[in-house]
């Protein structure tokens, strides 16, 4: 395998995003925060004191790039593989000739190993011996939050560098650089951008410059054969159709969209709401998760401080059964705003959590005999149900009477805030109190 093959008419076959790799940290567009002047990664590739990492981050955001210049700064062989195909016996292969390329010629190796979640533990742990002892220098890249889906004996040797979302401009100076470079981007085509085309670019591409510069190319060529040249908006958003939502349903920012979805709904801010089960929606989602997740919300953040929270949640989870997409979204819209807008109690939430606490620490109690009931003479001579008040016979149907073991006698669970229906169980529960029966004050 060569270091680097730079043959024209071979990089001209190669996509547009490829071809115009920076080959040098000068070059290199975004994430200041880890290659600035003076960080840590950034002094270590200059000085050629490389050691094994992981890129962590969003798609597009220069992670393979990155790991190309590495390698050409540091003069060290630069063996790509995407953990989707490659297994065991293709990195035995690279850790052999690694290890006699270091020996007799002095020369390192750069694994890139990319999407290195989709390896599996096994596959993960015939890695740590080499990149202990330095064999290779591993660099692997995912775009899932390594936490979970690297283990953690491989994870302890690598350092994690996290890569960010392009912002506008360095998408601009990518977008430019392309258009103008007559050697390996698309200057030779002498394109011309309208005003609101980069920003419209910007927009489809959602911070990945390798979207960027695909939709890029394709109305590049648009342009030549039929607008003269000229890149309109028009041109950027039909080539690009539709934007491309970052919403991965198994990965991190599924999480972190369910998550944003759930703290806007709790601070009754329907627009954010909204916005989030959209940005959901657009990029894919399951609308069923989405119910379900507003059937929890509906229990753990509103409760009994609006009723009626549950039913619309179960009602649009229906909806979302019968019609399906697109026709469900309103359902779900429905209950967001529902859900956004109604009073807020996590009692219920913190009343179960105080009964899963007390069930781990005082174990399984017995029921009171009162309690039990008693279908056979056996049963009743030995107590079961004995002195049992049944609460129809009293007035108002309030009885004093102990519902809980011994132990825990007099123990309260659940506190009702003050806010919507809560308010009246409130109250209810304590006129039950001063009447001799309901719960403990």
């Amino acid at each position: 395998m060569d270091l680097f093959d730079n043959s024209k008419a071979k990089r001209d076959k190669k996509p547009l995003a490829d071809r115009i790799r920076p080959e040098d940290l000068d070059y290199f567009v975004g994430q200041e925060h880890i290659l600035g002047p003076g960080k840590m990664l950034r002094t270590a590739i200059e000085e050629d004191r490389l050691f094994s990492m992981l890129f962590w981050g969003p798609p597009g955001t220069g992670k393979t790039t990155l790991a190309r210049i590495m390698a050409r700064k540091s003069r060290s062989r630069f063996v790509p593989y995407s953990a989707v195909t490659a297994g065991v016996k293709e990195i035995r292969e690279v850790v052999k000739q690694a290890r006699d390329d270091l020996k007799y010629a002095g020369i390192k190796t750069v694994l890139f190993l990319d999407e290195i979640h989709r390896f599996n533990k096994a596959q993960q742990d015939y890695l740590l011996p080499h990149v202990e002892d330095g064999a290779i220098i591993l660099v692997g890249a995912t775009t899932e939050n390594p936490s979970f889906e690297v283990n953690s004996a491989l994870l302890s040797r690598l350092r994690v560098f996290v890569f960010e979302l392009l912002s506008p401009d360095d998408l601009k100076t990518i977008i430019y650089r392309a258009l103008e470079d007559r050697d390996r981007g698309l200057g030779l085509l002498e394109l011309k951008m309208d005003d609101e085309a980069p920003d419209a670019l910007i927009t489809a591409s959602g911070g990945d410059a390798r979207a960027a510069l695909n939709i890029l190319e394709v109305a590049g060529a648009e342009a030549v054969n039929k607008h003269a040249g000229k890149i309109a908006k028009d041109l950027i958003e039909q080539v690009s159709q539709r934007r491309s939502l970052l919403c991965d349903k198994v990965g991190e920012e599924h999480y972190n969209i369910i998550s944003a979805l759930h703290k806007s709904l709790r601070d009754s801010d329907p627009d954010a709401g909204l916005y989030w089960m959209g940005r959901m929606i657009e990029g894919g989602e399951d609308p069923l998760y989405i119910a379900r997740r507003l059937v929890r919300f509906a229990s753990e953040d509103v409760g009994l401080a609006s009723p009626r929270a549950l039913e619309q949640a179960v009602a649009a989870y229906h909806a979302c059964c019968f019609v399906g997409l697109p026709e469900c979204v309103l359902a779900l819209a429905q209950v967001v705003v529902f859900l956004a807008t109604a009073p807020k109690s996590n009692s219920l939430y913190a009343a179960y959590g105080a009964v899963k606490e007390e069930i781990a620490r005082s174990g399984h109690l017995p029921v009171p005999l009162h309690l039990r009931n008693a279908p056979t003479r056996l049963m009743e001579e030995l107590g079961y149900g004995k002195g049992y008040k049944y609460a129809h016979d009293y007035p108002d149907a309030v009885v004093d009477q102990e519902h809980l073991p011994d132990p825990i006698r007099k123990k309260r669970f659940y506190r009702p805030s003050d806010r919507g229906y809560e308010a009246a169980i409130q109250q209810r529960m304590e006129e039950h109190s001063d009447k001799g029966g309901g719960p403990k004050k």
